[in-house]
């Protein structure tokens, strides 16, 4: 299904020294900004012995209609966020911005996926306010309908003796 609405994002990662005989390092998503950024994926922002920040690349956030109850409820908590998932390349450079989501389900359904690195950044305002407008325009609120449950038969479920009647 096509979105109604995306979002432009350039994601920003870490890389930090392992403390493992079986990691030479850690890499994790540290944040979004706003927009693309006109620097070239994988540039380097910011380096010291043990860590270095990159700017990885650009992603998409994608708004559908059906999922502003999801998009809502990310609002309503203390610090809204974006789930950003990095897919290994297996080579260089390690990963791959693979997707960015203001959805939390989608984002906890990624980390399901195997090898996929997924985290939880904060959501900047420029992008939370956009979110906001999103799910006020087109968020529609659908009563909870709880199905009828029929009743078990308790006869239906009794032992009962088979006779050669009853084989007939």
């Amino acid at each position: 299904m096509n979105p109604l609405a995306t979002i432009s994002v350039g994601v920003v990662v870490e890389r930090h020294k392992a403390q493992s005989p079986w990691l030479d390092y850690i890499w994790r998503p540290v944040s979004v900004l706003a927009g693309e950024p006109a620097a070239a994926p994988w540039t380097v922002l910011a380096s010291n012995n043990e860590t270095t920040t990159f700017y990885a690349g650009t992603a998409t956030i994608a708004l559908h209609r059906t999922e502003t109850a999801n998009y809502r409820d990310n609002l309503a908590t203390a610090s809204p966020g974006l789930w950003v998932v990095l897919r290994p390349t297996g080579g260089e450079p390690p990963y791959s911005v693979f997707m960015v989501t203001a959805d939390p389900r989608e984002g906890e359904a990624m980390t399901e996926a195997g090898a996929d690195l997924v985290e939880q950044v904060g959501m900047p305002d420029s992008i939370r306010k956009l979110v906001e407008a999103f799910v006020a325009e087109y968020h529609v609120e659908r009563p909870f309908y709880k199905r009828p449950q029929n009743r078990a038969d308790p006869e239906a479920l009794a032992r009962r003796d088979i006779t050669r009647e009853d084989e007939k």
